[in-house]
């Protein structure tokens, strides 16, 4: 015998199989997107100041990206691969925005990301009593740096013209080494290489350190993030999380410097002491070597997001940072003109992560 089930109840039970289903299907769909994190490629060299998207990262800051990064020594190697599109994103230092722009390697400085705080010191052998001391001798910097340009007007500012001595490419820790065995005679050194050379060199000082008021005005001594034209064309809405993500980190770190500390050094490979040093803690920037900009900061800077950036710096200034560093590539023969920064820049990010 067989039962007979009312015709209102099968269509009661069709409803709510269909309501079933779609609800199942929504939560698959939702796992799925929740699966489906978009992966950003994320290259640096080790330095603790690129390490806040590591921080971002653990702390489940942009839960709906996914960074894979990449820690290259090499900073030309790192503008080769974000220029073909193997990297999204560079963190460097800020002055290859021209160099790129001139050459058309497809990729724009995005923003300023930190600043020098006294992380980097011109330092003289005993022997140089005056800037005067130095001409026709050995002085270490970084080629097509900032501590390259840093010397250059430290130079000029005090009677030396920048080609009355001799530039002896190195970095840092190979021009501190040098410093102490007395092979050269002044070199521009970043934290922890100039403290290291004044603590083994007796005898030996800091002429000038980016703590001073007109290097933070200038804001020459500074870190920036870049991104591939590609990226911030065809995935703008991620490059817009890659900035609210980046910028949380750092005020996560903010809040929380002695757990993000630890985080970073164990991302850059740096001892957590190093770490400390040179990021500061619970009294940043007093207590270390680097200011961070907020993201508000950062946009006034750039001038896409109204008010004054600190340190006396102005709206907008990244036009000024642009062609400082763009007119000391011509004169040191890295560039044969001057380029526009409208042309190398989109400031435009920071105002949409906001």
């Amino acid at each position: 015998m067989t039962s007979q089930i009312p015709r209102n109840v099968i269509r009661r039970l069709s409803r709510l199989l269909a309501v079933a289903a779609l609800f199942s299907a929504l939560l698959v769909g939702a796992a799925g997107t929740v699966l489906a994190k978009e992966t950003v490629k994320i290259g640096h060299f080790s330095w603790p100041g690129y390490g806040f998207l590591y921080v971002a990262q653990e702390k489940g800051l942009s839960p709906d990206l996914n960074f894979e990064f990449t820690i290259i020594e090499d900073p030309v190697q790192l503008f080769s691969l974000l220029s073909t599109n193997q990297l999204d994103t560079v963190f460097s230092t800020i002055e290859f925005g021209p160099i790129a722009t001139a050459e058309d390697m497809g990729f724009k400085l995005i923003s300023i990301s930190n600043l020098g705080y006294g992380s980097d010191n011109i330092v003289v052998h005993p022997d140089i009593k005056t800037a005067a001391d130095l001409k026709g001798k050995q002085v270490a910097v970084l080629e097509g740096g900032l501590s390259h340009i840093m010397m250059g007007i430290w130079l000029e500012e005090n009677g030396v013209k920048w080609n009355e001595v001799e530039m002896v490419n190195l970095i840092a820790g190979d021009a501190a080494a040098a410093m102490i065995s007395g092979n050269i005679a002044a070199a521009e050194l970043w934290d922890p290489f100039g403290p290291q050379v004044l603590a083994d060199l007796p005898g030996a000082r800091s002429v000038s350190n980016s703590l001073e008021a007109k290097w933070l005005k200038s804001a020459l001594i500074a870190d920036a993030i870049f991104m591939s034209d590609e990226f911030t064309t065809k995935n703008r809405d991620i490059a817009t999380k890659t900035i609210q993500a980046i910028f949380a980190g750092v005020e996560y770190w903010r809040k929380n410097p002695t757990e993000a500390n630890a985080i970073i050094a164990n991302s850059v490979g740096f001892p957590v002491e190093d770490v400390q040093a040179i990021l500061g803690g619970e009294n940043n920037p007093e207590d270390g070597g680097l200011y961070m900009y907020s993201l508000d900061e950062a946009g006034r800077f750039c001038g896409s997001i109204d008010g004054d950036p600190p340190f006396g710096q102005r709206n907008g200034q990244m036009e000024d940072h642009w062609k400082m560093t763009n007119e000391w590539w011509v004169k040191f023969g890295f560039m044969d003109r001057m380029v526009d920064s409208a042309k190398g820049t989109d400031c435009a990010l920071l105002s949409e992560a906001r």
